[in-house]
């Protein structure tokens, strides 16, 4: 990289180079290795990749409609009209039903991968990278095979063992997984260039990099709905509620700036979307929690082919009387309380979303600050593109899946029965007869007697 600091310092404007060591160093990560620089080149060079700006997109019915309003207000009602459409939509996928939504989690996680591998070919198109976008669309399938492939073999099982190709398929799951990424390494390792090496291996990091912060995320979403839909929509609701409630209070009331990355965010919106969150949460998980729809897990009916909600609903979902403590007491003149147990956990999750999810859109804003961009795209007039809505939800869902598999999962009966099943007779034999010593031994199950001759 000694080099590329070289020669940008023969390019570039004098008083550039007076800029501070760290900034240079920074910036030089983005220089490339090529002999007589083009034009194009030396720009990118200069650690200010160009990245096309997005035009306004927002529908010419709201243009015209709003067109009397200040700039400021006219987003605010793009950004509202917009907001409602996308709840609605959310409602609607969840009266369609958990595959549905895998449907729509898969197609975001496509999308925002898209969007993030979209900004780096638009900085570097210029060098013509051999196999850029067909690699990090391959990677992206490698990935998704194996991570659907062990949710079908853990959340299906009945049905892979009735079919003989999914039970080949399940069987050597990994080593399929492993050889298709071996195959995508083999040809990054073929497609190097002799000119073009740090850039190509600065891409590659950066397309992996993409599917950890995108894909990983996506299935710990699925792991979550699993659990119960209620998993699913309570967490995601409280990042939409922290976002909307802490753009109106910092709209209307904010004035102290909360940090650098996102000059826009202020404390007032911060403190005023904690609140308003903690609130909803317990107000959602309350209406949610008696609905066995929501809170039974999702398990896949061998019998008819379909998903299943059905269920007994645990103690979590089941209302109990807590004592209020005393000051509590005091003010409301209540001795005890009738809540759900899972409106207790519905606070941490909701603290979650509003105290360290906002750091996954300081994460995002530090990111299209370096690319010099507004937004990861023009999809949504008023928000930008997909991963500008879900920036804070990959950070939840990896925070839901941690919690629930901390203080909520417990052994699962039936999937050791399927397991058990599954076994070779002598192994089914072996295991009974193990359990049935260890039963005995602790008196739970009388001592046998052995059989008079």
């Amino acid at each position: 990289m000694t080099e590329l600091r070289h020669r940008g310092a023969k390019d570039t404007d004098p008083t550039l180079q007076q800029q501070p060591s760290e900034d240079k160093g920074s910036d030089s990560e983005l220089k490339v290795e090529k002999d007589g620089a083009s034009d194009g080149e030396s720009k990118v060079d200069s650690g200010v990749p160009e990245v096309p700006v997005s035009a306004d997109d927002t529908p010419e019915v709201l243009n015209k409609a709003l067109s009397g309003l200040s700039s400021r207000w006219k987003n605010w009602w793009v950004r509202g009209i917009l907001t409602l459409a996308m709840i609605s939509f959310f409602f609607l996928i969840i009266y369609l039903g958990p595959m549905v939504l895998m449907m729509i989690v898969l197609c975001v996680q496509i999308k925002c991968f898209h969007e993030i591998i979209t900004i780096g070919y638009s900085v570097y198109h210029s060098y013509h990278l051999p196999w850029f976008r067909t690699l990090s669309w391959y990677f992206l399938l490698c990935v998704n095979y194996f991570f659907y492939g062990e949710t079908v073999t853990d959340s299906f099982f009945a049905l892979v063992q009735r079919e003989e190709p999914l039970r080949i398929l399940s069987k050597y799951h990994r080593i399929i997984s492993f050889a298709l990424y071996l195959t995508g390494f083999c040809m990054f390792v073929l497609s190097l260039v002799k000119k073009h090496y740090r850039l190509q291996f600065y891409m590659f990091g950066w397309t992996h990099v993409t599917l950890l912060i995108v894909v990983t995320q996506s299935h710990l979403i699925i792991h979550n709905l699993f659990e119960g839909m209620i998993w699913f929509i309570v967490p995601i609701s409280c990042v939409i509620c922290n976002d909307i409630m802490a753009y109106m209070f910092g709209f209307f009331f904010g004035r102290t700036p909360l940090i650098k990355l996102s000059p826009k965010k202020t404390w007032e919106g911060f403190i005023g979307g904690l609140f308003s969150t903690i609130v909803f949460g317990i107000m959602l998980s309350y209406v949610m929690a008696g609905w066995p729809y929501f809170v039974c897990p999702v398990e896949f009916n061998t019998n008819s082919n379909s998903f299943q909600v059905e269920c007994e609903p645990s103690e979590l979902f089941q209302l109990q009387e807590y004592a209020l403590p005393s000051v509590l007491e005091s003010v409301t003149g209540w001795t005890t309380v009738r809540l759900y147990p899972f409106q207790i956990h519905s606070i941490a999750l909701s603290s979650f979303a509003s105290i360290m999810g906002p750091f996954g859109g300081f994460f995002a804003s530090g990111f299209k600050r370096a690319f010099k961009i507004k937004d990861f795209a023009n999809t949504i007039p008023g928000h930008g593109g997909i991963m500008d809505r879900f920036d804070c939800q990959y950070l939840m869902a990896t925070f839901v899946n941690v919690y629930i598999a901390s203080f909520i999962r417990g052994p699962n009966p039936g999937k050791v029965i399927q397991q058990l099943l599954a076994l070779r007779v002598d192994q089914q034999l072996h295991i009974f007869n193990s359990l049935k010593a260890h039963l005995t031994e602790k008196g739970l199950l009388p001592a046998l007697q052995e059989a008079a001759a």
